[in-house]
């Protein structure tokens, strides 16, 4: 199995999601690391068939990663500014993607010419909704076609557009015939009667990914398809256990510098791999995170905050004042 070195960000980002109760707001931390995200897209991304984890970090444009793109009609080619975090379209609330960025389409990349592939990782707590998440993975991805291009005129280049992932990671109330599974849908040409074959890139512009989890312990075997994802993503995607930092370095290798292994080893608290090493603004955004996401849940303010206490080591004067600096944005 090929490794990438790991870098301190994303023993960071480990490091604050290491209970994973509140998964949907931790988890924006864990896959804003190139590292994780390099191997969920070596797994999932076909035109990455062949290339190395550290490849395909080289592939992903930092700079593009968000949490904060709009999936909303008519705003998903812009970002939320300011405080407020909600747009009001027909008395809804702002729907965001999880984590949208793009990578280079070496399929399609020449000499003289760098193709995009437009992606979005959606971790989910619960596959079983009210609606199929397959028809809203659909809907996610029709809009991240459509916000490549402005205003639609007689003049509006269709070719400029580029193919769109969207990869969904279930983890919890998942059918148990369904448990440990990959599905991808795609367009495909089924019926063709013409003499010409047209090319795929033509129409190979939207691919929705479900991964499907299913429970804390995966017994799985090396060698049976899609292992290497579904073990890591099994191992990083509930509570952490006591081998955590020894599977993930089956992917990751924080080995070779011992400083990091030695920090990944040693903590004992939630966010103090981010103190000990002054990146406050990292432990910041996992509490924003963790504020809202509660907040999102209903769940009262003096629970948030003896929680904020407990996990990123606070006393209750702290706590409050983060929980209510942080408040003012829901």
């Amino acid at each position: 199995m090929d490794k990438i070195k790991g870098s301190m960000e994303a023993l960071n980002s480990f490091q604050l999601t290491e209970d994973m109760r509140g998964l949907d707001a931790q988890s924006k931390l864990l896959f804003h690391s190139r590292e994780v995200l390099a191997v969920i897209l070596q797994g999932t991304i076909r035109e990455y068939k062949g290339y190395s984890k550290k490849e395909i970090m080289e592939f992903i444009e930092v700079d593009s990663i968000s949490e904060d793109t709009e999936v909303s009609p008519n705003r998903t080619n812009t970002t939320i500014k300011g405080d407020n975090t909600e747009y009001m379209l027909l008395n809804e609330k702002a729907t965001l993607f999880d984590v949208d960025f793009k990578v280079l389409n070496p399929a399609l990349t020449k000499a003289n010419i760098t193709v995009k592939l437009h992606i979005d990782v959606e971790p989910q707590k619960n596959y079983s909704l009210p609606y199929p998440i397959e028809k809203r993975g659909i809907y996610y991805l029709a809009r991240k076609l459509s916000s490549q291009l402005s205003l639609i005129t007689g003049q509006t280049d269709y070719g400029q557009l580029e193919k769109c992932y969207s990869i969904w990671i279930c983890r919890d109330n998942i059918p148990k015939n369904e448990q440990y599974s990959m599905s991808v849908y795609e367009i495909v040409n089924t019926h063709n009667t013409s003499m010409e074959e047209i090319p795929k890139e033509n129409y190979d512009l939207l691919t929705l990914v479900v991964i499907k989890l299913g429970n804390r312990v995966y017994n799985g075997e090396k060698g049976e398809a899609n292992y290497e994802l579904l073990h890591f993503l099994n191992t990083v995607m509930y509570p952490h256990k006591a081998d955590f930092i020894k599977t993930v370095s089956e992917y990751i290798d924080f080995s070779k510098t011992e400083e990091l292994w030695k920090e990944a080893s040693g903590v004992t608290g939630l966010g103090q791999c981010v103190y000990n090493d002054g990146v406050e603004e990292g432990i910041e955004m996992g509490m924003r995170y963790f504020v809202l996401d509660d907040i999102d849940e209903h769940v009262p303010r003096e629970r948030s905050i003896i929680k904020l206490q407990k996990y990123f080591k606070l006393t209750e004067e702290e706590a409050e004042q983060y929980y209510d600096m942080f408040a003012s944005e829901a």
